[in-house]
């Protein structure tokens, strides 16, 4: 009988047999061992399914179980049939028969008999010792490359950040008493030199726009409502006078800027026009007999909206509004208008709401503003690109009306370049805080040993490190952008800087609001209380994929940009460039797509850099190429390019995100390259190839439609970004 009693504990704690299941099995033991009568009766009450155990019997059943097996260890792999032999041996241990008869009914109970037996014998699970898991490679040498460039001067922002006066408050505060702390805290900033840091030097500057870009970056991983308001201030109000003035402006207002003694506001946005700046509404009217412009908000929809700095602080705005001079438009022009006096007072025809509670950043004073015919001197204009004389004669060095809009814009494409760099830090503080935090809670695990923690499940992996790979290829490709852009740019590199301003800061936005979202899903319950960051860190960070422009329109821009590019590229080449040129990708689509490349599937082939770029350039070459005829075949039937242009948006889009996966994959592997510390590369070969290998499994679809891939070949890549992303799971003990 004793040999019986592991299958009967199990039998009733499974809790998953029915009472026609439970009958079967009494009968089995009852035919096959041929017990004697009174174990046969007392089997018989243990087995009836109108009268089962009550739970202190079970418990008293487990407990006789254990002590029978004392000496036994859970780790140890036997079968409930094993381990009912093992009981018995004070008995006199079981027959063949009664052998056989166990070996029935542990197939008749239809359950992992050495895991049955393992939960038997496991009496308390040991607590997990601490998770220390040493790293395989030099971290600080890591930490030093990722900080290039201005490694000290990204330390010194994180020493200032670490000073009491910078304690994190937001969630202890008023919407009030919060934007008063953000304003305390960016005037700390602002004593310590770092808003003026792109001034001139004679405006109290540095002249260092990198310097400035490496800051507002390195900010980001702080509050958020303390960042916009620092960019507002420094990058969009002093930026716009130091970019769209000159000399004088600059002499006149920059340092009380830098400083923070005048506070101001960069009021481009309206609430009828947000993306599309060209048709602004505003009207600035020259006065020819007074020397004056005013500034008139013609209706509601033509009022300043969303403006930052201008609830509460602002003093002065830069006024995006569209110029004319006797009754004709010369486009939008920017001009300084004072909009609150010292006292704090709304200037006389200025009217000022306040936005009031938002998603996010209720640490920055947002407001709206209404011009009522306000009057500003003619010097107010900002006139790098174009002036007004006392005659009213209006002056450009760039004549096309077009291209003066869009050379004024492009001087402020340093908005796009911080907000793509402040959305991946947010993302960088979102995982540091779930994957740390997957390395040491830990949730279930095997009968008496310690739990496993999180980050040894492979949906977990699958959840958190495609997003941490895709981060460190954003944070390379954001890197040669920012140095781009700060160094002196042509006409032709400021458009190029544009374009990919404008695909990365899509990409960087969108992957923010993705991978915050499942890193606090990741951790739980925890991931929900406002200390551990996530609710500020969401709420913070979503309206980034809008500010500086919307991300699908942004996109757009992108494609069309590769679109005069194609353009250009054809116009350019003569006849035997253009056969070459046709040749050559003829030459390497038939190379891509022959049925040997498209089913080879080993690892050293999926792992292959250049694979993988070939993949993605071919990707996005095919895009562009068959947008660009699509779009063709519209403006030949005589429709309107606006109109084509609608009819092929989804596909525009689609180029423009390979277009940007293509370059952050290429500057991704030429950070790989340029690593000076050998000890650096087979981790950041491995985050190389998982996003790489996670791009291709996303486009499976797109591949296979192309005959790029074959299933098989699409199958394998599949696989292969899944042992990269999921190494064999550690231990579930202390020793990782």
């Amino acid at each position: 009988m004793v040999a019986f009693l592991p299958m009967i504990y199990v039998a009733w704690a499974d809790g998953e047999l029915a009472p026609a299941e439970m009958g079967t099995i009494c009968e089995r033991i009852r035919r096959l061992a041929r017990l004697p009568e009174p174990c046969s009766k007392l089997l018989g009450r243990w087995l009836d399914p109108a009268s089962p155990p009550s739970a202190r019997d079970l418990q008293r059943l487990l407990a006789t179980i254990r002590r029978r097996a004392a000496g036994l260890s859970h780790r140890e792999r036997i079968t409930l049939t094993e381990l009912g032999v093992l009981l018995a041996r004070a008995e006199g241990g079981v027959s063949e028969v009664e052998r056989q008869a166990l070996v029935a009914v542990e197939e008749s109970l239809g359950v992992a008999g050495s895991e049955a037996a393992r939960q038997l014998l496991a009496t308390r699970r040991p607590a997990a010792g601490p998770v220390t898991p040493p790293a395989s490679f030099p971290v600080a040498a890591l930490t030093r490359y990722l900080d290039q460039p201005r490694a000290e001067l990204r330390q010194r922002v994180r020493e200032i950040l670490r000073r009491p006066e910078f304690r994190y408050c937001g969630d202890d505060l008023d919407r009030a008493a919060y934007r008063q702390q953000v304003l305390a805290w960016c005037r700390a900033l602002a004593a310590e030199g770092l808003g003026a840091l792109s001034f001139p030097r004679r405006c109290g500057g540095r002249d260092d726009t990198a310097g400035f870009v490496a800051v507002f970056e390195t900010l980001a991983h702080h509050d958020l409502s303390m960042l916009v308001k620092f960019g507002v201030q420094f990058g969009l109000f002093g930026g716009s006078i130091l970019h769209l003035g000159t000399a004088r402006h600059h002499d006149r207002y920059l340092k009380d800027a830098g400083s923070l003694e005048l506070p101001g506001c960069f009021a481009m946005t309206e609430t009828g026009h947000g993306s599309n700046v060209q048709d602004l509404e505003t009207v600035a009217t020259f006065d020819r007999e007074r020397g004056e412009f005013v500034i008139h908000t013609p209706h509601p929809g033509a009022r300043k909206d969303y403006i930052g700095n201008a609830a509460c602080h602002g003093r002065l705005a830069t006024v995006f509004a569209q110029l004319e001079l006797d009754g004709e438009s010369y486009g939008v022009h920017a001009f300084l208008v004072p909009i609150r006096r010292p006292d704090g007072t709304p200037c006389p025809g200025v009217e000022i709401e306040d936005c009031g509670a938002k998603l996010g950043l209720n640490g920055v004073d947002n407001g709206r503003l209404s011009f009522e015919r306000v009057r500003v001197p003619r010097r107010n204009l900002l006139d790098r690109f174009a002036t007004v004389d006392e005659e009213g004669r209006y002056d450009s060095p760039i004549p096309s009306g077009k291209k003066r809009f869009f050379t004024m814009l492009g001087t402020l494409v340093g908005g796009r370049v911080s907000i793509a760099l402040a959305a991946l830090s947010a993302t960088k503080s979102a995982l540091a805080i779930a994957i740390r935090y997957a390395n040491r809670r830990r949730q279930f695990g095997p009968p008496g040993e310690a739990e496993t923690a999180l980050l040894d499940y492979r949906t977990h992996q699958r959840r958190l490190l495609p997003p941490l790979a895709a981060t460190y290829g954003a944070h390379f490709a954001l890197r040669h952008l920012a140095e781009r852009y700060a160094a002196t740019m042509e006409e032709l590199d400021r458009r190029e800087v544009e374009t990919l301003a404008a695909g990365l800061k899509a990409f960087a936005t969108s992957h923010a609001t993705r991978t915050i979202q499942t890193c606090r899903e990741c951790c739980g319950g925890q991931g929900y209380l406002a200390v551990n960051r996530f609710a500020a860190l969401k709420a913070d960070s979503d309206v980034f994929t809008t500010f500086e422009g919307d991300n699908t329109v942004l996109l757009q821009l992108v494609a069309k940009g590769l679109l005069t590019g194609l353009k250009k590229q054809f116009s350019e080449m003569n006849l035997f460039a253009f056969v070459r040129h046709v040749a050559g990708q003829a030459a390497t689509s038939l190379a891509e797509r022959n049925p040997v490349t498209t089913r080879l599937r080993d690892q050293s082939h999926l792992r292959d850099r250049d694979v993988q770029l070939a993949a993605l350039r071919w990707r996005e070459s095919h895009l562009l190429t068959t947008v660009a005829r699509r779009l063709k075949k519209r403006l030949d039937r005589g429709e309107d390019s606006h109109a084509a242009l609608i009819a092929c948006q989804n596909h525009l889009v689609k180029t423009a995100e390979a277009h940007v996966e293509r370059l952050i994959l290429e500057r991704f592997a030429a950070a790989l390259e340029a690593c000076p510390t050998p000890e650096l590369t087979p981790v950041l070969t491995l985050l190389c190839d998982l996003f790489a290998l996670e791009r291709l499994e996303h486009h499976r679809a797109f591949f296979l439609e192309q005959g790029y891939f074959e299933p098989a070949k699409a199958k394998a890549q599949a696989s292969e970004e899944t042992l990269h992303r999921a190494p064999p799971p550690r231990r579930a003990s202390g020793q990782r």
